[in-house]
């Protein structure tokens, strides 16, 4: 059995009287890629937050390769990276020297961090422009920025919202390659996306949530057999959080059209 990268227990957080996340159980394994999925407003990124430490829980507990977030942050954070929807930068760096701050952050040696930027800029093809500041970079280069950065110390998890947000084909395909040849090597990726495709394509398991409560959760197939159908991940998706009126909507309104 791989190692449980990602736990939590009973995972709970409240904006007042609103429950943005219910008592949610999760159990993520190394060389896995999980896929959050659900429609906006359904918990998903203050998840994520709760995940890497950014918001303290109102309940419950949250793991990460066995580290307690609020118990043990130091520990925990310096295993896992994060790749947020809207990244910020530093726009009076440069690509290259952004990377090295990063890696003096997590206090790799300058020896072991400049190859390995090097080797990030290349992948992303950022090389020809890695001394340019990057306040003159487009948001796609930004966002390719950040995934170099999130991977600089080489992460055991790599939590990413929304991250093909910005990329074009090119550089989505690449990143679906990355995450992939990362899975391969024993870390464990969770993904929050809207771009079902992506998560039928890329994941071995999704979970979906609503109401910052988790309705469903296994790989698309699974998902596919409960549901007793052989339709698309997106159309389960809609059918489980109730959205499929609104494509049945649009299709009236085209048969009315015609």
């Amino acid at each position: 059995m791989n190692e449980l990268l990602i736990q939590t227990q009973g995972l709970t957080k409240n904006f007042g009287p609103v429950t943005a996340v219910d008592r949610l159980n999760l159990e993520v394994r190394a060389g896995e890629i999980f896929g959050f999925l659900g429609p906006n407003g359904s918990g998903k990124t203050t998840t994520i937050k709760m995940l890497v430490g950014l918001l303290e829980p109102t309940g419950g507990q949250a793991f990460i390769c066995g580290h307690d977030i609020v118990k043990e942050p130091g520990k925990a954070k310096a295993l896992l990276a994060y790749v947020p929807d809207q990244p910020k930068l530093y726009g009076k760096l440069s690509a290259r020297e952004f990377l090295a701050l990063v890696a003096d952050l997590y206090r790799i040696p300058r020896e072991a961090s400049r190859p390995r930027a090097q080797q990030l800029l290349e992948m992303f093809d950022l090389a020809p422009r890695a001394d340019e500041l990057l306040e003159g970079y487009s948001h796609g280069m930004r966002q390719k920025v950040v995934l170099a950065a999130a991977l600089i110390h080489q992460p055991r998890v790599l939590l990413m919202d929304e991250p093909t947000v910005g990329l074009d084909p090119a550089s989505a395909r690449l990143l679906k390659d990355v995450l992939a040849e990362l899975a391969r090597q024993g870390a464990t990726i969770f993904v929050s996306t809207h771009i079902l495709e992506i998560a039928e394509r890329l994941c071995h398991r999704v979970g979906i949530l609503q109401g910052g409560r988790l309705i469903a959760q296994g790989s698309p197939e699974e998902l596919r057999r409960q549901a007793g159908q052989t339709e698309s991940l997106e159309d389960i998706f809609l059918k489980l959080t109730g959205s499929a009126e609104h494509g049945d909507l649009i299709k009236s309104l085209e048969g009315n059209g015609q």
